[in-house]
């Protein structure tokens, strides 16, 4: 699974690399069902599973460029983010020091929002406020189940930025879907390994947290 999440991720970064948008079309729907197929069979906690399903709607959803789709894959990605949160609130260590100290989540929140607002379509500016907020609070908690997780939230914080950006109409990198997709898989990715890592690590099986432990080698 694995394998084929390389090749399918490869191939959508290449096609975003030279500009064919039919290879992205066909990749990018294929990321997260792999991961979270991968992350099943491995005995990983259902939530974990939930968030990359949220993830494989929103990527779904933002292969459109009309405004209800694109409100509607912000939503299925919150939805995400609160099982992400859940998650790690219910599996990780509480006094696990964060990636960064929770000042610079919180400044990062303020700043970018403030910054963005004005050049947000007024109808966005709300709904935006609100995702970053569970965004950020996202990637304050990850770093509870490890530095793994830890980074896996401060590149989807990063990912999602690039896409706020765009949708502010502020300069962009040359091929800016390109490395919104590059931190995007790699965040979606840390996030399932370092969960699946850090419960493994733990004395008792994954069973232990009302999962299937996994039987592949």
């Amino acid at each position: 699974m694995l394998a084929c999440l390389a090749a399918a991720t490869l191939t959508d970064l290449v096609s975003l690399a030279v500009g064919f948008a039919g290879g992205h079309v066909v990749a990018k729907p294929l990321l997260m069902p792999l991961l979270a197929a991968w992350a099943a069979v491995r005995g990983t906690p259902r939530l974990l599973v939930i968030a990359l399903v949220c993830g494989w709607g929103g990527d779904v959803l933002l292969l459109s460029d009309t405004g209800p789709a694109f409100l509607a894959g912000m939503a299925c990605f919150a939805a995400g983010h609160v099982c992400y949160i859940a998650l790690f609130r219910r599996h990780g260590t509480p006094r696990t020091r964060a990636l960064l100290p929770a000042p610079v989540y919180a400044l990062s929140l303020v700043t970018t929002v403030a910054l963005l607002w004005p050049d947000l379509p007024t109808d966005l500016r709300i709904p935006v406020a609100g995702y970053s907020t569970l965004l950020v609070t996202m990637a304050y908690t990850a770093a509870r189940l490890g530095l793994l997780t830890g980074l896996g939230g401060v590149l989807f914080l990063l990912s999602d930025t690039l896409i706020a950006t765009g949708v502010a109409d502020w300069p962009q990198l040359p091929r800016p879907d390109f490395w919104i997709m590059l931190t995007y898989v790699a965040a979606q990715f840390l996030l399932a390994s370092g969960v699946r890592r850090a419960l493994e690590a733990r004395p008792g099986p994954m069973a232990t947290y009302g999962e299937i432990r996994s039987t592949t080698p």
